[in-house]
């Protein structure tokens, strides 16, 4: 997309198992210094930013030591085994949405990818939906094969109706397990479309996806993957 004359920024968490040295990551401070309340708990964000060689794609880490440290018993880069990996969802959506308000960016497409992201685009809907920086924003989430392989918190309603959200929001949220099919459901409610990157995607969270009735498509080849988005962006 970038070599197609899109401006593409890329926002992820700075994972543990991200090496600062060999990738050249640097801290913003004007971007940094806030808190994020999560659960009654202050947690700071710290903003670094590196570039994708050779493209030259900015990348903004959202850094945490609380949630994104690499800790011993992590069976993942990610950290997929955690406890927390509902907070650390809420903390990346807020840190992201938080950073791309002080860039003071206007995107068109915002393209969410994975359960991290999750999130993302039920924070942009209710919380950030009147910021200017948003407006028009079309929100994309992509559906990838990671899971979280343990259960989300059962709390993880509780602290989304803590930052705002309503009972309306979540009700229909309440009866299922709580499990990455899950949050791919939240985010699919409040995106405006819906890519399948999944080759073992579940036939129920599919067909959840058509009878959303918004737009989706399926993507699993890699390299047929930047003619799809394109076309799939230019028709949102």
């Amino acid at each position: 997309m970038q070599e197609k004359g899109y401006e593409v920024r890329t926002f992820m968490p700075k994972f543990g198992a991200v090496n600062e040295r060999r990738n050249q990551l640097h801290e913003v401070i004007r971007l940094s210094g806030m808190n994020i309340i999560i659960d009654d708990n202050d947690h700071p964000l710290i903003i670094k930013v590196a570039s994708l060689q050779p493209s030259r794609i900015q990348v903004y880490f959202i850094e945490n030591d609380d949630f994104f440290q690499k800790l011993d018993e992590d069976e993942d880069a990610v950290g997929s085994n955690r406890a927390d990996n509902d907070e650390r969802a809420i903390f990346f959506a807020r840190g992201t949405m938080e950073t791309a308000k002080k860039l003071r960016w206007d995107p068109k497409i915002m393209h969410c990818s994975g359960w991290i992201t999750a999130l993302v685009p039920m924070y942009l809907k209710r919380m950030y939906g009147d910021d200017p920086s948003f407006k028009g924003t079309k929100v994309v989430y992509s559906v990838l094969p990671g899971k979280i392989s343990t259960q989300v918190d059962q709390r993880i309603l509780t602290k989304l109706k803590a930052d705002g959200f309503s009972q309306r929001d979540l009700k229909k949220f309440s009866s299922l397990n709580p499990d990455t099919d899950m949050l791919h459901r939240m985010a699919i409610d409040f995106s405006h479309a819906v890519i399948i990157n999944d080759p073992d995607v579940s036939p129920d969270l599919l067909e959840y996806v058509k009878a959303s009735g918004k737009p989706f498509i399926v993507v699993n080849d890699l390299e047929s993957a930047p003619a799809a988005y394109e076309d799939f962006y230019k028709s949102l």
